[in-house]
């Protein structure tokens, strides 16, 4: 008995928890000169998100100690992602896991906008660049 109360009161409070922040994503643009354009919309102990708008590229890089999921949202790329290619497209979620070398090229004529979001919070401590990965020919 004990166990379905429980049980009953987590649930009555998962549904009373409201979203904290709504973004309406699409509105969301930028169109400066930047490379690379990052705009932060959540942050706390367990979770950073950001939108990026990136032109031509990201490069090679890992994080030590954070997962990160890209949603792309706009645009096309070829993502490497250790040692594969892969080409990515708007409607695309890549989940790259910690210490996984990953970089993007973008193909596009308009620059890529994603979602990036990192788990546990990324405070721009744990991007570590690396020497690009080298295509095989």
């Amino acid at each position: 008995m004990i166990r379905y109360v429980s049980t009953l009161v987590l649930i009555l409070l998962a549904c009373t928890v409201q979203a904290q922040e709504v973004f309406q994503v699409n509105d969301l643009s930028y169109s400066g000169s930047e490379e690379i354009h990052v705009t932060p919309l959540t942050s706390d102990k367990n979770a950073s998100s950001y939108m990026i708008w990136i032109k031509t590229g990201v490069k090679a890089h890992f994080h030590a100690t954070h997962t990160e999921y890209v949603h792309i949202l706009e645009g096309e790329g070829i993502m490497f992602l250790g040692t594969e290619e892969k080409e990515v497209k708007a409607g695309d979620l890549i989940a790259i896991p910690s210490n996984t070398v990953h970089s993007v090229e973008v193909t596009s004529a308009t620059p890529m906008k994603v979602i990036s979001i990192q788990t546990p919070e990324f405070k721009g401590q744990d991007r570590v660049f690396v020497r690009p990965y080298m295509k095989k020919d």
